[in-house]
Parts: C-alpha cells; sequence; structure tokens
C-alpha cells in the first residue's frame, strides 16, 4: 500500500487530499468535491501540466513573446518540451493563438502565442 498527500488544484479551495494506492484500487480522502477526487486519480495515473515559456521574435516590437502550450502534455515530455522552445524562433507580427511549434515533442500538442507582437 502507498500513500500520497496531494493539494487540490481542481478550484480555489485547495483541499488537501490524502490518497491511498492498494493495487489497482484508489482511495482519496479529503476532498470536498467531486472535482478533487478526479484530479487526484488523474495526478496518480497519468499527471500532466501546461508548460509556459518565450520565444525570440524576429522583426518585432518586443524580443519575446510568451507562449504555452494549447493543453497539458504529459510531465515526463515536459524537458523534451522545452528543449523545442528553445530552439524555436517566430517571426513578426505574431498574434494570440498562432501556432509556434506544432506536435511538441511528439504529444501531439501544440505550443501557442499567448500575446501580439507587431511587426516594426
Amino acid at each position: 500500500m502507498e500513500k500520497r498527500e496531494l493539494i487540490c488544484i481542481g478550484c480555489p479551495l485547495g483541499c488537501p487530499l490524502s490518497v491511498t494506492i492498494e493495487g489497482e484500487q484508489i482511495d482519496v480522502k479529503g476532498n470536498t468535491c467531486k472535482r478533487g477526487e478526479d484530479y487526484a486519480i488523474k495526478e496518480i495515473l497519468s499527471p500532466t501540466r501546461i508548460v509556459t515559456s518565450s520565444i525570440p521574435v524576429a522583426g518585432g516590437e518586443l524580443a519575446m513573446v510568451s507562449v504555452k502550450t494549447r493543453e497539458d502534455i504529459p510531465k515526463g515530455k515536459i524537458f523534451e518540451c522545452m528543449e523545442e522552445i528553445h530552439k524555436a524562433t517566430a517571426k513578426a507580427p505574431v498574434a494570440i493563438g498562432d501556432v509556434l511549434v506544432k506536435n511538441c515533442a511528439g504529444t501531439g500538442i501544440d505550443v501557442i502565442a499567448t500575446k501580439n507582437v507587431r511587426a516594426v
């Protein structure tokens, strides 16, 4: 039997969760809503994260544009994703939602701009 302590991020309450894993059975305690149980199970079985960073912009009013993965990616792919982001560059103009890295680290998830950058 394994026990883990988590803080739920499903809502602003931030419930302290106690998760017990015994074989394939996962028992969650401490959640005040269903989102807490769902979060704990996902975090135990398949943890994912949204990755945020910035990419250099050529010919833009700003030298860098903020970016994020369109969706959460497997936690184990974060470093590979960051390697691809660090190699990327963008050309101005850049609009919010523009895809700057396609299929980042083979996850099927794109990296998109989160800021507009006008050309100069």
